[in-house]
């Protein structure tokens, strides 16, 4: 997600905070918005982990594992 995405959230929850709120386009926007930023967050993640190794005792580098492998 860019920065304008990002901007873009913050500004529809600055405006959900107020007394007008958010008109029903609004939330649609904000929750596809939302999406969209955790799914780019949780693959940044991923990458993450799956180049993430353990070194046990003995010096031997360990892939990391998803659980219940």
């Amino acid at each position: 997600m860019d920065q304008k995405g990002i901007d873009r959230i913050n500004e529809l929850a600055r405006k959900a905070k107020t007394p007008e709120g958010l008109t029903e386009w609004e939330k649609e926007e904000r929750a596809v918005l939302r999406r969209a930023y955790i799914d780019s967050v949780l693959g940044s993640l991923q990458g993450h982990l799956d180049n993430t190794y353990f070194v046990d005792e003995k010096g031997n580098k360990k892939k990391l594992e998803k659980k219940g492998k």
